[in-house]
């Protein structure tokens, strides 16, 4: 587990102190002497919202629009025409870089796939779960990457880049097997990048530094979604809960887009504006 906010805090400030006092705690002084850096575009997956997108997608993708938000994952167009979502975002000021895609739809259906991405604007194809058969052994899991690989293929042919969104079952061990391991291992990194949910992550037993320095430049895009302290570990607005958001972006390089995503919320909209507060106010 990362360590929470506090504890992260209490560690520079011993840091500081030492140094003070003729101590050599180099990482720390670097840490604070580095110029700080803030999130230029935040974005949110759509899934949030999901119900008020069902009701009204335009009035949806306007108020996250006036909370601040600049990019938009999609999960679906909510049966409007994609040459409709295309516009309601030039309208909105708002791109949508990625959008979850499962994966059979790229296997089974690419043209018309492709053509949607295209005309909303998506360069990342994102698959956003594991596609369905058994994940119990090396050769299981390996038939997945397998699966992977050839949908980054498709995709990169038709002019697109793919990723796989992990939930908490790809960090835990199944019997020996640790199907992260496996599916870094057997995709291409040419062809598969992968879309770190921090907060699956940290649920499934992981810590994403040590995931992001296990997988150098393999997360491409971040989910931000907090998550409240062991053992509930509930899912949180971003910064409210004890996900040290701070250290993961500072000490990650290569990450082309952050979504906040809250899959619980009560009320999406008021969740939405106090994640996009605390990041857009979030100096690491």
């Amino acid at each position: 587990m990362p360590q929470d906010r506090r504890t992260f805090l209490a560690t520079l400030g011993a840091a500081a102190a030492s140094l003070a006092s003729g101590g050599r705690v180099l990482h720390a002084a670097e840490a604070l002497a580095r110029p700080s850096t803030k999130l230029s575009r935040i974005g949110i997956q759509l899934y949030t919202a999901r119900s008020q997108a069902t009701a009204d997608l335009a009035g949806t993708l306007a108020q996250l629009a006036k909370i601040g938000y600049k990019e938009i994952e999609f999960a679906g167009y909510y049966k409007h025409p994609a040459v409709e979502v295309r516009d309601i975002l030039n309208q909105n000021g708002l791109t949508a870089p990625s959008a979850h895609i499962a994966i059979e739809a790229v296997e089974t259906n690419p043209a018309q796939t492709f053509a949607d991405a295209k005309t909303v604007g998506h360069e990342w194809i994102t698959a956003p779960s594991l596609p369905r058969g058994a994940k119990v052994t090396v050769d299981d899991w390996k038939g997945v990457a397998d699966r992977f690989n050839k949908a980054g293929a498709a995709c990169k042919a038709a002019g697109f880049r793919f990723a796989f969104h992990n939930h908490n079952d790809i960090v835990k061990k199944t019997g020996d097997v640790l199907p992260i391991d496996i599916l870094m291992k057997e995709t291409d990194p040419s062809l598969v990048s992968y879309e770190m949910d921090i907060y699956w992550a940290v649920n499934g037993g992981a810590d994403p530094l040590s995931l992001i320095a296990t997988y150098p430049g393999r997360f491409r895009m971040f989910h931000v979604k907090d998550s409240t302290a062991s053992p509930e570990l509930k899912m949180a607005d971003v910064g409210a809960g004890t996900i040290d958001f701070k250290t993961i972006f500072a000490r990650t390089k290569g990450i082309e887009h952050y979504f906040v995503e809250r899959d619980d919320a009560t009320d999406p909209l008021a969740s939405a504006a106090a994640s996009y507060k605390y990041l857009s106010n979030l100096d690491y």
